[in-house]
């Protein structure tokens, strides 16, 4: 392990720690995160490379081996199905007893994120990832949030219960390997 490496997983709690303490909606945490490094790191970027196989994916392989070159990953997910008992509307539902009942209904579906979802839930796994990259620009640790890692991550089994996710791959190299690549790759 390089110091870079090392100080990267450094940065990767810190950007936990930055996600943890960001406003929640209502001051209801329903944020989850972990940190991956070594294997488990592998098997998500391994999964990623299996997806871009489905239609409409073929950009997971790229993202796939860009967490597979990474020194960490950080997940961050929300259990947004949970609701707040607000009755906003901002879920496509009159109210959150009737976002329940579609849950209900939208069980066993296919999406890359199930829904309905709480707006206010969406809000704070948003807010969660700002406050978690700009600890990573601080620190200058090179990262890209990445949908499709969230995707695989759920799919993986990580972050239980949490219907939407995001992926933070980091690195600290002398080159950006999220956005410096070649157009031929993307």
């Amino acid at each position: 392990m390089t110091a870079e490496s090392e100080a990267v997983r450094t940065v990767a709690s810190l950007m936990a720690l930055a996600a943890r303490t960001a406003p929640k909606a209502v001051g209801l945490d329903s944020v989850k995160i972990e940190i991956l490094t070594g294997k488990e790191q592998e098997k998500l970027a391994g999964k990623m490379i299996a997806m871009a196989e489905e239609p409409g994916k073929g950009f997971f392989r790229v993202n796939g081996e860009q967490v597979r070159a990474s020194d960490a990953t950080l997940l961050i997910g929300v259990e947004g199905q949970k609701t707040l008992g607000i009755n906003c509307g901002g879920c496509g539902y009159d109210t959150c007893s009737a976002m329940a009942k579609a849950l209900v209904k939208a069980k066993g579906r296919k999406a890359l994120y199930p829904g309905p979802n709480c707006v206010f839930k969406i809000s704070d796994i948003g807010i969660a990832v700002g406050s978690a990259v700009k600890t990573a620009a601080i620190h200058n640790v090179d990262n890209r949030v990445m949908f499709s890692a969230g995707v695989a991550a759920l799919r993986t089994g990580h972050l239980r219960g949490c219907s939407v996710a995001y992926g933070i791959p980091l690195k600290a190299s002398g080159k950006n390997i999220f956005f410096d690549v070649p157009i031929h790759e993307h």
